[in-house]
């Protein structure tokens, strides 16, 4: 999932960690930052101006004259200067470094991957360690010069937050789950990237995105009104398929010992499929939606076509525990039974 959710991981720098097989998903973090951190540190860490006010024996950058005047009073022959550095010591390689160290403690990872990050870990010698619960991942900002940061720093950022403190001071460990918000973006990215790339890329006519539908309004007052956007939508000739995913500990809920389908969900999907029917009508566009829910451990799995007026509403249910070419199959599937079109693999 992770391979598909960051598109970048299918640069060749990657392609060796597909052909791996990882028994815990911290392995596959500590592969995806060797490989990725090895691959920055040959074009060269990301510096940027820190300013520094030190007292020097030769002027650097403006005086300060306080801090000269306090050392002229103290009888210290020094300038204290006000100036920028050029410097390696910055928010981006703290991360990593801090993400690298908390991988190096864990038990589970593999000791292959331990070398690696350790060997890499030299090149961080001017770099310091930042307390990891104190990251304000929201101030980030990626420019030209950084950009290649961005898919270490999305998983630094999910392996922190999925880390639990224990009950010594300042020691971090990784959790063995990640929970289920960040888990349902997760899959959402997934499906949304998987498409796009099996199909978007591969057969001209298709598109994969996460797009919005405008509210289909009498008289165009939508004061209030929230922002309908859809987790996937997929579009080929004539026809879209409006896909939300779902990632829930229980796909059903009980009611006086009934089991039926959200009705949220249910009601979400039909919105959305009869808004952009009504967006695109007179132009012979069919719109269809589908619920797509991953598998639990519950005895019924939902796998259902409704017809609601004039369109079709699916509910399928996606079993992710198995080999990956078998989760490519079902999400294959998908696409050739509503669109009728397929892939080679």
């Amino acid at each position: 999932m992770l391979s598909y959710a960051f598109t970048t991981l299918k640069e060749s720098v990657y392609d060796n960690i597909e052909k791996e097989p990882f028994d815990n998903i911290h392995n596959l973090f500590a592969a995806i930052l060797a490989k990725g951190i090895g691959l920055q540190l040959k074009q060269g860490l990301y510096k940027e101006y820190i300013n520094r006010v030190e007292d020097l024996a030769v002027v650097r950058g403006k005086i300060d004259l306080p801090g000269t005047i306090r050392n002229k009073l103290q009888d210290r022959m020094l300038v204290t200067c006000d100036y920028d550095e050029l410097s390696e010591n910055n928010l981006l390689n703290q991360i990593l470094k801090s993400t690298v160290f908390l991988l190096l403690r864990q038990k589970d990872v593999q000791e292959k991957y331990k070398s690696e990050l350790k060997k890499e870990m030299l090149f961080f010698s001017e770099v310091e360690e930042i307390e990891l619960a104190h990251i304000r991942w929201s101030d980030i900002r990626f420019q030209r010069n950084n950009r290649t940061y961005q898919l270490l720093l999305a998983i630094c950022q999910l392996l922190i937050e999925g880390s639990l403190l224990t009950t010594e001071s300042g020691e971090y460990r990784l959790a063995n789950f990640v929970d289920e918000q960040r888990m349902s973006r997760l899959y959402e990215k997934f499906i949304l990237e998987f498409y796009a790339q099996e199909f978007g890329q591969r057969i001209k006519g298709f598109s994969s995105r996460a797009s919005q539908i405008p509210w289909q309004l009498d008289d165009g007052y939508d004061t209030l009104l929230p922002v309908m956007q859809t987790d996937i939508t997929l579009t080929y000739g004539n026809q879209t398929l409006i896909i939300d995913v779902k990632y829930y500990e229980r796909t059903l809920q009980t009611n006086f010992d009934v089991q039926t389908l959200h009705s949220g969900n249910m009601y979400q999907i039909f919105t959305y499929v009869k808004n952009k029917e009504a967006e695109l009508a007179g132009t012979g566009h069919q719109v269809s939606g589908m619920l797509l829910y991953a598998r639990t451990d519950e005895d019924l799995v939902p796998d259902n076509v409704y017809h609601m007026s004039g369109n079709k509403i699916s509910v399928k249910t996606l079993d992710l525990n198995q080999e990956f070419s078998e989760i490519k199959n079902q999400l294959n599937k998908i696409v050739k039974d509503h669109f009728g079109i397929s892939i080679r693999q």
